[in-house]
């Protein structure tokens, strides 16, 4: 008698599968990465390539080591969304090992040391992110500003030099800290808000200058996401709900300390946190009740974090706070079940 193939979740119903899931959430990336290239040149081009072949490359040897089939799993399509999402949180000349070493943290430990796929408690892509934040912080943190990467006009050749080469230490005299991280390090100093964000270099008009964009491509993959019913809409809406109403809060109380809501909405990863890392069915809560709550706390996080944390964004380590009470959560929030009332 033929053995029976039991696949772990997130388990699809209808025409969906886990490729097709996997692959329209890699369509719905390509807007952000466009925005990206045009802000912050080709370098994140390279870094996917390292990152697939990483990412393949990791997972065939964990399913070998597993006893699992190779072809089922390989094409499924999921460590290439977790090796895209963690690219667009590496600087774009970073030095090639560091995408090397975080996506094979993500893929080797933080996704088949549990068990693979519909097994992981955390976000893998955001596992690898935090591992790189904490271990290379100056590699982590060394941003070239739109402006600087189109006065050094690099085209493709340099960015792979630089990449394989001397890295992004070859232009520190232009490089600079992010757009968050350069608000909360002036802040630090007294210096007026308003005064902090009049730098047309880091800021634009909502955001920080190429992320504002960045994160428009990413809620507009977003709602197409929404549109296809890939996602649901509990955890993006009670995320970026959550973040403007804390945020507008504190700006009201203090203009001059706290930023504006929309600087927060879209500068660093909002948006991909929002609707593509947040929502990763695996890790996230499950239940609508549970979604929401879910969601509210990651903005809330994201808040903390960036206004009296030691990080700039805070994005991956509000997720992987929340993956962590995502079953407390479930737990809690379960729908009544039909037919038993409840206890006296």
């Amino acid at each position: 008698m033929p053995s029976l193939l039991t696949s772990s979740s997130p388990h699809i119903h209808g025409a969906n599968s886990v490729p097709r899931l996997m692959y329209t959430v890699l369509a719905a990336l390509l807007p952000a990465l466009a925005a990206y290239c045009w802000f912050f040149g080709p370098g994140i081009l390279i870094h996917l390539g390292l990152a697939y072949g990483t990412a393949l490359a990791c997972e065939a040897l964990m399913l070998r080591l597993r006893g699992k089939p190779l072809g089922l799993f390989l094409s499924d399509g999921s460590c290439l969304v977790s090796a895209s999402l963690l690219c667009f949180a590496i600087p774009s000349l970073a030095p090639w090992w560091l995408t090397v070493i975080g996506i094979s943290f993500a893929i080797v430990v933080a996704k088949h040391l549990y068990g693979g796929l519909g097994h992981n408690p955390f976000n893998p892509a955001m596992i690898g992110y935090a591992l790189l934040l904490i271990s290379f912080p100056r590699e982590m943190t060394s941003w070239l500003s739109p402006t600087a990467h189109s006065a050094l006009n690099l085209n493709f050749s340099d960015t792979v030099s630089l990449i394989f080469g001397t890295g992004i230490s070859a232009v520190d005299a232009v490089t600079m800290a992010s757009p968050l991280d350069h608000v909360r390090t002036e802040l630090g100093r007294e210096h007026v808000l308003s005064a902090i964000v009049n730098n047309r270099e880091l800021f634009g008009l909502l955001g920080g200058a190429g992320w504002e964009w960045i994160n428009a491509m990413a809620l507009l993959g977003g709602v197409f996401l929404l549109w296809r019913k890939i996602i649901h809409w509990h955890i993006p809406v009670a995320t970026l709900v959550a973040l403007l109403l804390i945020a507008g809060f504190f700006h009201l109380l203090d203009p001059a300390r706290y930023s504006d809501p929309l600087l927060h909405l879209f500068s660093g990863a909002t948006m991909l946190g929002a609707f593509f890392i947040a929502t990763d069915p695996v890790s996230a809560a499950t239940t609508n009740r549970g979604r929401l709550y879910y969601g509210a706390g990651i903005g809330i996080i994201i808040y903390v974090i960036r206004t009296w944390g030691g990080y700039p964004d805070g994005v991956a380590f509000a997720v992987l706070l929340m993956n962590m009470a995502a079953p407390t959560l479930d737990y809690f929030t379960q729908p009544r079940v039909f037919g038993h009332g409840k206890k006296d």
